[in-house]
């Protein structure tokens, strides 16, 4: 696989229409050969460590059955893990499940910058596009995203055959559940092996501020690790999904706060000074208004600017000067990306109006009230 290719994430077009954008973050092992296999071994590489077993097939053969667009990952969860926040100390794995990887032993934070720009960045725009244009298309997407896991972890056998994993929105996971449960056949994992509330993953930073009906599933990889047995349950799944996504209700934003964020403030009111508290709440605030402003792509900048004083370009001169005043280099290109979702020129191509004449007249009378 070539270099371009690793840093592409695989995107299947699929009718936004559907209701649904299927994701998978960790689809393959491939790591380029600049990197030297990071030092590990191929029986390693072939491991639950570098990428999700069977899971790529599932989500392709997912969105093929429901005629929904799919993104999937091209680069190994080792180089860095784009179901992780930027924050998150497992972003970059110095040893997973036991196995040392030698080239992320000595990383430092240029190097972890530098792959989070070639490989992180470019997948988690894609979704950010794609979610954009259901928004746009006034479809309200259900993000399903595609996981695998081990039948054993430090040697206890794991029960189930597949999990459903959400944060604070139940809509996709609790009917899903009782669907697969109904089979009989089916051990159905409720936010099983693993808590679907892991502030910054993937579905957090899309869909949690946002408000879109999402779900994580994972099965366990014994079960789709040939693409036979992972078609299969690439059908089962979508004839499951089928009626909740059909339910018009469900496609609804109604944003909610991560519950990894309650128990972090929940845990800082009882120990942290009150400025520790306001700062959780602040920055969740935040993420809420810029989440909103992504939706409201409608809401020009001027009329903002007219009503308010302020527009999304004030927002990102703050987050700059806010890095600048902690010592943190963020170019004005970067924060107005955080802050749009996209780059800004992308965004003023797709959703920028020609100003009236109307809001030119008071955007140059209300020039001394603004920020």
């Amino acid at each position: 696989m070539t270099k371009a290719t690793i840093e592409t994430p695989e995107q299947i077009p699929g009718d936004i229409n559907a209701g649904a954008l299927i994701l998978c973050d960790h689809a393959l092992n491939a790591i380029p050969a600049e990197f030297g296999s990071l030092g590990v071994s191929q029986t390693d590489l072939e491991r639950h460590i570098a990428y999700d077993i069977g899971a790529a097939e599932v989500a392709r053969t997912l969105s093929a059955a429901l005629g929904a667009p799919a993104i999937l990952s091209r680069f190994s969860r080792l180089l860095i893990d784009p179901n992780r926040g930027r924050d998150d100390p497992t972003l970059v794995m110095r040893i997973a499940d036991g196995a040392v990887i030698p080239g992320n032993a000595n990383i430092d934070d240029a190097d972890i910058e530098a792959r989070l720009e070639r490989f992180y960045v470019p997948y988690d725009r894609a979704i950010t596009t794609a979610i954009g244009a259901s928004l746009e298309a006034d479809v309200v997407p259900a993000v399903i995203s595609i996981h695998s896991f081990t039948p054993a972890m430090k040697g206890k056998a794991r029960p189930w055959h597949c999990g459903l994993l959400w944060d604070s929105d139940e809509r996709i996971a609790k009917p899903l559940i009782a669907t697969l449960s109904a089979s009989g056949d089916l051990v159905v994992g409720a936010n099983e092996p693993y808590d679907g509330a892991l502030e910054g993953d993937t579905l957090d930073r899309h869909t949690g501020s946002r408000g879109l009906p999402n779900v994580l599933v994972e099965i366990r990889q014994d079960l789709i690790d040939t693409k036979e047995k992972a078609r299969a349950w690439g059908e089962r799944l979508a004839a499951a999904l089928r009626p909740t996504l059909r339910d018009t209700g469900v496609h609804r934003l109604v944003p909610h706060v991560s519950r990894a964020s309650r128990r972090q403030a929940s845990g800082k009111q009882a120990q942290a000074p009150l400025a520790d508290l306001m700062a959780t709440l602040e920055s969740a605030v935040y993420r809420r208004l810029v989440g909103h402003l992504r939706e409201r792509t409608d809401v020009q900048n001027i009329d903002l600017m007219n009503l308010a004083g302020f527009c999304r370009n004030c927002l990102s001169n703050w987050l700059k000067d806010a890095a600048d005043a902690a010592g943190k280099p963020l170019s004005k290109e970067e924060s107005r990306a955080l802050v749009y979702g996209m780059p800004y020129e992308e965004w003023r191509t797709r959703y920028q109006k020609e100003a009236s004449e109307a809001q030119k007249v008071a955007f140059a009378s209300g020039a001394a009230h603004r920020h």
